[in-house]
């Protein structure tokens, strides 16, 4: 009767222990699963203390334990899950794992090789079997191995190859040559694979052999691009340059060689051009006998006009080449924005403009092209056309747009906007330009002297102004810009010393300056130096003839009555 209490005691102790654990246990994950850590660290922990017979807590603290890098207690934790869950397999990995990760090679192959014989469907496990043999230089595991993978995938080139290079390493030649020829017989009509075969036996000795296996192949088809490269590789590694060019032509005008394989030979062109005294009319040949046949892509011309730009060559035979590149792929963005620049570097907005609209067609989301487009009407005076370039290209901003750019848009649209008339708007996007970039030099000058135009804000255009003189202090545009500001600030003595500064370094005074200098010394104090700008002020006006800014009318009043005429 006492044996029976006790059992039942000891019954109802465990059944308790079990159901806490299982409280603290899904509590840990619940609070795992809400990124609270530290909470379920603690959790797992006072799990094991619960119960040390349960195998998800180890497994789950091992994982905590690899996070927090102390590989000792992952390890061990890893090891007490098992023990406890012997056939678990995810268990079995993420030890696999870490015995991997603290560079146990051996124990991790014990392990995988566990997990395999579990499940011998495994490719993958299979995989990093081979290679963690080959780290161990186990070459007889790995290739045992890789027959197993045979066994379920098949007879293929890459597992052929992976064991022909395996004997190779032993120093098995018979035997590398032997499995590539396993390969080749078993599919007698994959020339590539007779041309693998040969490419063992050259690799272990046999030339002879492999290259009566080439021309064997090149009589069956002539355009084998195995076995030519094949004979271009022999034809290098026996100093053959006559022959080794041969074969290179041959390639490069091969209808079945990638753009990587013409890429590749014509760096190696280009290489050897450039130690024998970088004469480039060979590799240009060779370029333009490529670029006539059928291409894929247009990587070819672009790697064309690259070499051509390294050459320093002319735009005007580079365009050419990047044009055949944009008809073969109209979207290539870098192919259209490097002919904007040749077009612009020239002066030929018209071609800017075209080229821009069809990049709005092809690459509707690259802003460079909005901008140029836009840049280009503005200088040939047709501002609805740029603000509509403008504004279609602000649509494409995103956070990642360069911020300079970005800028320049908006500064460009405030200068049209306010040609326009439509100063507040130009206002808008001029606060809009300083945003992304609040030292935009252009944007503020021009900003601050519309300000001062209109008799507004002076202390924010005094201060925006001020940037710019700092920024550039020899610029007389800038200077011209702030001595107006603090004439209108009635700041006249401060003025005048920024007004002498801006004739100081102004190349080709305009009448704007010589009538503001005029005024500016007036205010000063000076009406006989007043008078003298004022007349050289006529004189310019009378020159430039601008029936835009005729600012004729003011001029004669201000020199007839000797005064400063507010307007």
């Amino acid at each position: 009767m006492l044996l029976l209490a006790t059992w039942v005691a000891l019954s109802v102790v465990a059944q308790d222990e079990q159901r806490r654990y299982d409280a603290f246990f899904l509590e840990a994950i619940c609070q795992q699963e809400k990124g609270n850590h530290d909470a379920a660290f603690d959790l797992l922990t006072h799990c094991v203390e619960i119960d040390s017979t349960r195998s998800e807590a180890f497994y789950y603290l091992a994982r905590y334990y690899d996070f927090l890098k102390d590989k000792d207690k992952a390890l061990a934790y890893s090891e007490k899950a098992i023990q406890l869950e012997p056939d678990n397999e995810t268990y079995l990995e993420t030890l696999a794992n870490t015995y991997i990760s603290r560079r146990k090679y051996e124990g991790a192959i014990d392990v995988m090789e566990r997990i395999y014989d579990m499940n011998r469907d495994r490719e993958d496990v299979l995989s990093m079997l081979v290679q963690l043999y080959e780290q161990q230089k186990d070459y007889e595991g790995a290739i045992r191995t890789l027959s197993r993978l045979e066994t379920l995938e098949g007879k293929s080139e890459r597992l052929s190859m992976a064991k022909s290079e395996l004997y190779t390493q032993k120093g098995d030649k018979k035997a590398a040559i032997s499995e590539m020829k396993q390969l080749a017989d078993q599919y007698p009509n994959d020339l590539n694979y007779r041309c693998l075969y040969g490419t063992t036996l050259y690799l272990n000795g046999q030339q002879k052999k492999a290259l009566a296996i080439y021309n064997e192949v090149l009589k069956k088809d002539p355009d084998s691009r195995s076995a030519q490269m094949a004979m271009l590789s022999h034809y290098n590694e026996i100093n053959d340059s006559v022959q080794a060019h041969v074969w290179l032509e041959r390639m490069l005008m091969n209808k079945n060689a990638t753009t990587q394989d013409r890429v590749l030979l014509l760096r190696q062109v280009i290489g050897e051009s450039e130690r024998s005294g970088g004469d480039s009319t060979q590799v240009l040949r060779m370029f333009r006998r490529v670029l006539d046949t059928p291409q894929a892509d247009a990587d070819l011309a672009i790697f064309c006009a690259t070499y051509m730009n390294l050459k320093k060559m002319p735009s005007d035979s580079i365009s050419p080449v990047l044009e055949h590149a944009l008809a073969l792929e109209p979207t290539n963005a870098a192919a259209r924005l490097q002919l904007v620049g040749y077009a612009w570097e020239a002066g030929n907005r018209d071609r800017v403009i075209s080229l821009c609209q069809d990049a709005r067609q092809y690459n509707p989301d690259e802003m460079a092209f909005y901008y140029y487009q836009g840049i280009a009407y503005y200088q040939k005076d047709q501002l609805d056309q740029a603000l509509n370039a403008f504004q279609n290209g602000i649509g494409v901003i995103t956070a990642q747009s360069d911020p300079s750019i970005v800028s320049d848009f908006y500064a460009v649209m405030g200068d049209i906007l306010h040609q326009k008339g439509k100063t507040q708007e130009a206002f808008v996007a001029y606060d809009s330009c300083l945003v992304w970039k609040d030292d935009n030099i252009g944007c503020l000058n021009n900003y601050a002297y519309y300000l001062s135009e209109l008799g507004e804000q002076l202390d924010k255009a005094e201060r925006m102004s001020y940037r710019t003189i700092k920024a550039e202090p020899k610029n007389a545009t800038y200077l011209d810009t702030y001595a107006w500001i603090l004439f209108m600030q009635q700041r006249y003595s401060e003025a005048k010393i920024y007004i002498d500064q801006t004739l100081q370094y102004d190349k080709d005074t305009s009448a704007v300056l010589l009538e503001h200098a005029g005024d500016i010394y007036y205010q000063a104090g000076d009406a006989t130096q007043a008078l003298v700008y004022w007349q050289q002020a006529l004189e310019r006006v009378e020159k430039e003839d601008d029936p835009k800014n005729d600012r004729r009318p003011i001029l004669i009043r201000k020199i007839k009555l000797k005064k400063y005429l507010k307007e």
